[in-house]
């Protein structure tokens, strides 16, 4: 069974999967489209409908339907409320990952076991965990958290050359913007295509922004001209079911306006009604500070891969259905003079991560091949095996899949090589500064990463310490503990006496490609050491997940 790439978006989610033929497919849902809106109905205690259905019954009943909730994935607090029963952000997305599922094996796939699901590149430890937990809330074994625009670049990278999947195979290295405005998120990513590798040089981002802010803006603009119009009707916003349609409606008069220069909106509220005339000029400077964030931050990364050598950007990649709004591609070619590319931007990223399952799989098979006939340790990387070895086993799995031997080395061959989004360290106690934030590992910093740093202890027969680990907050890594996220505490204790202030206490960061990060800490002299089971905000008590697990279980799923 091969590995599904799913797209778990604020908005609008998809599914794909390697078709007979070895190219990246998005299936179609059950509603028709390639895309299923991510939004829940609770209809009750046991009922809950996940998709187009449940985005047309926000009309009546806005109190049990729940959207946006990728902006919620780590929070440790948040929780959605239904018929007396609380969600969790991972739990309400797994509701959307089975559904997806459902989709995947209405259309005739195969059951849906392995999955590759893509993140911002911007999420921080918490949220990449959230997301993991989700993914085994819904069944699923997670393979891999694969970054959005790595996604893209991957699914571009794929259709550069028809017939196969050839990064960076010009005559040139190719340097790649992706420009990435979901629905509820934004990220800016410079990537490296070349010798068959993806190395992500810089990202920068905001996961509370994204298309959503340009519906809102324009909600409150359509409120303010109904109730002109109608100075004696409630304000639409005031109540649940008229906010939500007021939404909706702005939502559907920003895409007319991606095409058309103006529209009309109707709105009708309260026995009132009012046909309130828009222009794409009147969205665009209701909205230009919106987009006056995005590119800011653009330019950031653009800055912070010139510090590691980029002169110049050869392509811009539009990702994203918000990319589509005109005012986009416009600002980008007035502010840094790249003209955008629209390739199937609500599509790209699925078919990104299905590949890069594709390749974990074909990975996990050939090793499983040598391992198998003893000709590599297991554990061992692949490029450890003999090359007559490797190729033997390729043969074979190639076979096994019925692709040709060439797609499977191919796969093989290709590297991803990201970033860190955020910067990561520990509290440390300056004999200046007071209790300060030390980062051991800094944002844009290539992965995977293996820091170890050294500290000291404050004081003589000094029976515990204790390490708390922090995570970057913005964009500058501050040294005051204030600005930083606290993401896990521990101690080590029971030091026996005897040891001299100073005494080293050696600490050890480690993060693979997923972004999940492993912490150690060891007592050089009294030989303690501590290994961090990171329990972030995003990881539920054990009573928490029994119960969520409960409901998943005894909730009938029911799918537009």
């Amino acid at each position: 069974m091969g590995v599904y790439g799913i797209d778990l978006g604020t908005t609008n989610s998809a599914i794909a999967a390697i078709d007979a033929d070895g190219r990246p497919e998005v299936l179609i849902g059950l509603n028709g489209e390639p895309t299923v809106p991510s939004v829940v109905l609770f209809a009750s205690a046991r009922d809950h409908v996940v998709g187009e259905g449940a985005r047309r019954q926000a009309r009546l009943d806005p109190d049990h339907v729940c959207t946006l909730v990728k902006r919620r994935m780590g929070d440790a607090e948040w929780r959605f409320g239904a018929h007396g029963q609380l969600w969790s952000a991972p739990a309400v997305s797994s509701l959307i990952l089975k559904s997806l599922a459902a989709d995947a094996e209405f259309g005739g796939g195969e059951p849906v076991r392995r999955v590759v699901i893509t993140v911002p590149a911007y999420f921080g430890d918490e949220e990449r965990r959230a997301t993991i937990q989700a993914g085994t809330y819904a069944g699923f074994e997670v393979a891999g958290v694969l970054s959005e625009p790595i996604a893209a670049a991957l699914s571009y990278g794929f259709g550069r050359l028809d017939g196969g999947l050839e990064i960076g195979q010009g005559p040139a290295r190719e340097t790649v913007l992706v420009y990435d405005l979901g629905g509820g998120t934004f990220d800016a990513t410079v990537i490296e295509l070349a010798d068959r590798r993806i190395s992500v040089l810089a990202v920068e981002g905001d996961h509370q922004l994204g298309g959503a802010d340009w519906d809102e803006r324009l909600a409150l603009h359509l409120s303010q001209r109904f109730c002109a119009a109608n100075p004696d009707a409630e304000d639409p916003l005031d109540d649940s079911i008229g906010s939500q349609l007021l939404v909706l409606a702005a939502e559907q008069a920003k895409h007319e306006l991606t095409t058309a220069d103006s529209t009309e909106v109707v709105i009708a509220h309260d026995g009132a009604r009012a046909v309130i005339p828009l222009t794409r000029d009147e969205l665009e400077a209701m909205t230009a500070s919106l987009l006056r964030r995005t590119l800011d931050l653009t330019r950031a990364v653009l800055n912070a891969a010139a510090q590691r050598g980029v002169r110049q950007v050869d392509r811009l990649l539009l990702v994203g259905g918000s990319s589509r709004m005109p005012m986009v591609s416009e600002g980008l070619l007035k502010e840094f003079g790249l003209i955008g590319e629209l390739r199937d931007p609500d599509l790209s990223v699925a078919r990104g991560a299905a590949l890069y399952g594709e390749k974990l799989e074909m990975e996990r098979l050939v090793a499983a091949d040598l391992v198998t006939r003893g000709r590599l340790r297991d554990g061992a990387e692949l490029f450890e095996a003999d090359p007559q070895d490797l190729a033997a086993a390729v043969a074979r799995v190639a076979d096994s899949f019925g692709q040709p031997v060439s797609l499977v080395r191919r796969m093989l061959e290709i590297q991803v090589d990201t970033v860190v989004s955020r910067g990561f360290g520990v509290l440390a106690l300056d004999p200046f500064d007071g209790l300060s934030a030390s980062w051991l590992v800094h944002r844009n910093q290539t992965l995977p990463i293996k820091v170890r740093r050294s500290y000291g202890t404050v004081r003589a027969d000094q029976d515990q310490i204790e390490l708390t680990i922090v995570e970057q907050q913005g964009q500058a890594a501050s040294t005051r503990p204030e600005d930083s996220k606290v993401l896990v505490e521990g101690r080590i204790r029971d030091i026996p006496p005897g040891y001299p202030e100073g005494s080293e206490v050696r600490v050890t960061f480690e993060m693979g490609f997923d972004g999940v990060l492993h912490v150690t800490a060891y007592h050089v002299d009294a030989d303690l050491p501590l290994t961090l089971s990171v329990q972030t905000g995003a990881t539920l008590s054990q009573a928490d997940v029994e119960r969520e697990l409960e409901q998943l279980q005894r909730t009938r799923r029911r799918s537009s």
